[in-house]
């Protein structure tokens, strides 16, 4: 009697054991997967605050070499591939950096500068037109984009170079030119045909107004703003032509390959000591990435 007591006891231990084993396959296989990493305009804007911090930026200074150096870390943490291509222009050495996502060639390459404007030639006060450019919207804003771009795109994006040209915005200068760093990729890559290029410019404006510009594709620039309407950005994306621009959008067009510039050119800061980091919100700096973001997934056949 006391050996059958035993039997049922222990048959009964095995069978919770059991259902407890059951219920717990069942409930870790019923996890829904895991979402893909969103966009984070405040994570970008924090990045906004770090390139300002390093001081100015362009060819020749401290944090012209840290800016770069710390690019690079941050794309490898992301997971992406990290290449820099130096060349001389003008006596001046040129460093871009490379960030990709494949080993294919790029279907697609998003660019903005990560230089900064020497002098503040453009603010109301003479006495700061011979200092350095803060830069937080005129070249920090389009740098924290594509950042955040490289932490949130999906790993089954179409292939994708993240280009960071230097050199940009140093044009009316004795011994530069605009738009030197654009140039050079193109002039050194000649093989590289991507099927669309995106530069994004000063998109960190808190008062956002990004209108078409007149020297871009038309029809990728169409693509684009449609995105940004089926978001709900259209107030933002304002869906007619007003300027056109030298931009680093300009050598790709020269070479036949289709580019768009998004560039919000009405900002009052522009290349005066004024441009810091309290002009720039996390708002606009979300809608121009989520914009490009999501246009990116659709190239990649995803809803």
């Amino acid at each position: 009697m006391k050996n059958r007591s035993i039997a049922i006891y222990l048959s009964i231990i095995g069978l919770l054991f059991i259902s407890m084993v059951g219920w717990y396959l069942y409930a870790f296989r019923s996890q829904p997967e895991e979402a893909p990493l969103a966009f984070d305009g405040q994570r970008a804007y924090a990045d906004v605050e770090t390139q300002v911090a390093f001081g100015p930026r362009f060819p020749g200074t401290e944090g012209h070499d840290r800016i770069r150096g710390w690019i690079a870390d941050q794309l490898a943490a992301a997971g992406w591939q990290v290449e820099t291509q130096a060349s001389e222009a003008m006596g001046h050495t040129i460093y871009n950096l490379i960030g990709r996502n494949s080993e294919e060639p790029p279907q697609i390459i998003i660019g903005a500068h990560y230089d900064s404007r020497m002098f503040a030639d453009n603010d109301p006060d003479p006495a700061n037109r011979t200092r350095p450019v803060p830069a937080a919207n005129d070249g920090a804003s389009g740098v924290a984009v594509l950042l955040e771009l490289a932490r949130s795109l999906p790993d089954d994006a179409v292939p994708v170079w993240l280009v960071f040209f230097d050199a940009e915005d140093n044009g009316r200068i004795e011994g530069w030119e605009w738009i030197l760093g654009s140039r050079e990729f193109v002039r050194n890559n000649p093989a590289v045909q991507p099927d669309a290029v995106i530069i994004v410019d000063m998109i960190g404006d808190a008062d956002l107004n990004i209108y078409k510009e007149r020297n871009s594709n038309a029809e990728l620039t169409e693509e684009i703003w449609i995105v940004a309407r089926e978001l709900g950005y259209e107030d933002t994306f304002i869906p007619e032509y007003k300027y056109s621009m030298i931009d680093d959008h300009t050598p790709f067009l020269e070479a036949g390959i289709p580019a768009v510039d998004i560039i919000d050119f009405d900002y009052p800061h522009w290349h005066t000591l004024a441009d810091t980091p309290d002009k720039v919100s996390a708002e606009s700096l979300q809608i121009v990435g989520e914009t490009i973001r999501t246009w990116i997934i659709q190239q990649s056949g995803q809803p």
